[in-house]
């Protein structure tokens, strides 16, 4: 039981949905030109607007205005082995692969530019992070290895309880909690968990390019932010052997050991942005940088947890009970029975060992209950920065109907501030390298492709490094990936183009494994393969006017 509570943290963390496209928690995916083409920071079009603001002061005058819709499934997976798996009733296999699912049916988004002479105002609507929600119906190995591990620690308080319960009265090997109808003695658990959990950040961008010459250009422009997130989860029906775990809690309360968290988190941050555009023959050269933007989101949580305070007086009066009959059934009186019950009782719970055990138990209980779900604590702010980011893209067109883009981007996640300042972990930041082509076929249809490689700046791990420096973790995972986008526009007519887009992201395996020392004489290691999978969407509608 001394782990219990950490499970809340599993729940919590692990909902949290992933970006599609882009850094740690930035969306790079906000127009369908990048989903046809990847690379599009040296472009001149009106997904510029996010992609290259300096560069849309070199469109036509007058409005322009783009309309995008993208939908964004992304699964995530993990294969762990665990000895202790086996132990479950309900599936005691190992290894074990356990799989979320985001689905984001609706990511929306909107830019929109007024040119006039050397100016170009500009402003666009987007989800900057986040834009889906995340399912684990059946939870994560995190979870279950918590279990495992909680129903291994009642196990042996059990068998400490019962030896020094058989020492005093004289009868070795006396079973009261190590039998197969309570605890057990294998470590045999079943459990039943469920997790959600939805991340949206809203970026609301305003900003102004200005046309130094008809080869050079600036913009400068803010982005407003708002984050709001809600994770829900449960851990519940924990039953060690075929003891259900709240009867040692509060016999009185089925859901005595159930965890459930309930939490909406929301904050506003702004971001300032800066860009240049230069343009000679048929090149172009482009870059934009993103300052950090600070965000601490504020908890409103309605938690429920388990306490071990309790579990003394319930394994008392559970000792009291059962001895009196034990004494009764030996020709006592019931007063007697009760009293020498009591007594004996007394000698057992006070006795060195066992309170030993009991102490040293509800201190680690408390302080990784604290380590645990302190992040989701009712009106606590926590730090959720999202890292400064620096494009450059370099594009040529060697004849009119044909144009090749490279683009690289920076995220600077190492310096943008999260909980218990996890990103100094990292040994870097994030890296992408992009390239795509587009044809004009004819006059109504251009055809593209493009590629995008993301390479995050992940520490290494191996087995002896422990718990609290690791980054790698089945709450919150990234690795590496490379994606690949094709499709069109049609140019519907002189004002209106209409984009059409899929592309898919092959994401790398990332392995870890570590040590768990269950106790001087069992150790064990519990090893985790990482992977996702990620297909999106989208069609989008460019007006100029």
């Amino acid at each position: 039981m001394k782990k219990l509570k950490l499970v809340s943290l599993a729940i919590a963390m692990a909902c949290a949905t992933p970006s599609f496209a882009g850094g740690l928690l930035t969306n790079t995916n906000q127009h369908v030109a990048f989903n046809r083409m990847m690379s599009r920071e040296a472009s001149i079009g009106i997904d510029g607007v996010y992609y290259n603001p300096a560069g849309v002061v070199f469109m036509g005058e007058g409005h322009h205005l783009a309309i995008n819709w993208q939908l964004a499934y992304q699964t995530r997976s993990i294969e762990n082995d665990y000895a202790l798996f086996t132990n479950n009733v309900n599936n005691p296999i190992t290894p074990r692969t356990f799989k979320g699912e985001a689905f984001a049916p609706v990511i929306p988004s909107f830019q929109y530019a007024y040119n006039k002479g050397r100016w170009s105002l500009q402003a666009s609507f987007a989800l900057t992070g986040g834009g889906g929600k995340c399912t684990f119906d059946n939870g994560l190995g995190s979870f279950e290895k918590i279990v495992a591990e909680t129903a291994m620690a009642a196990c042996g308080l059990a068998r400490t309880v019962d030896n020094v319960l058989g020492n005093t009265l004289g009868q070795p090997g006396m079973q009261m909690f190590t039998t197969d109808q309570a605890f057990g003695q294998k470590g045999e658990y079943s459990y039943n968990s469920y997790m959600h959990g939805r991340q949206y950040y809203y970026g609301l961008s305003v900003g102004a390019a200005y046309k130094f010459s008809d080869n050079f250009s600036a913009f400068a422009g803010v982005r407003g932010v708002y984050a709001s997130t809600n994770y829900y989860g449960y851990v519940e029906n924990i039953k060690v052997g075929n003891m259900p775990l709240y009867k040692v809690l509060d016999p009185n309360k089925e859901n005595a050991a159930n965890i459930e968290l309930s939490c909406d988190q929301s904050g506003i941050g702004f971001t300032p942005i800066i860009g240049v555009d230069f343009k000679t023959g048929k090149w172009n050269f482009s870059a934009k940088y993103e300052f950090k933007t600070r965000i601490r989101l504020k908890n409103k949580s309605v938690n429920q947890a388990p306490s071990i305070s309790a579990l003394p007086d319930n394994l008392s009066r559970q000792m009291v009970g059962t001895l009196t009959q034990v004494f009764t059934n030996k020709g006592m009186t019931p007063e007697k029975a009760q009293a020498a019950a009591a007594n004996t009782t007394q000698a057992v719970l006070t006795n060195g060992d066992v309170v030993k055990t009991m102490a040293g138990l509800k201190t680690q209980f408390d302080t990784e209950l604290e380590q645990a779900i302190g992040e989701y604590e009712d009106g606590k702010k926590i730090a959720g920065d999202i890292p400064a980011y620096l494009a450059l893209g370099v594009g040529y067109s060697p004849v009119n109907a044909v144009r090749v883009n490279v683009g690289f981007h920076w995220f600077d996640d190492k310096h943008a501030t999260s909980y218990n300042n996890r990103q100094e972990k990292l040994k870097r930041g994030t890296l992408e390298y992009n390239a795509g082509i587009e044809v004009d076929v004819n006059k109504k249809i251009t055809l593209s492709t493009g590629w995008q490689n993301t390479n995050y700046g992940l520490p290494d791990e191996n087995l002896d490094t422990p718990a609290s420096k690791r980054y790698m973790d089945d709450k919150s995972f990234v690795v590496g990936s490379n994606s690949v986008a094709f499709g069109g526009v049609y140019h519907i007519n002189k004002k209106m183009d209409l984009n059409v887009a899929y592309f898919h992201t092959f994401y790398q395996h990332k392995k870890t494994s570590e040590k768990v020392l269950l106790s001087a004489a069992e150790k064990n290691n519990y090893s985790s393969d990482y992977t996702r999978n990620n297909n999106v969407f989208a069609v989008g509608l460019d007006i100029n006017f």
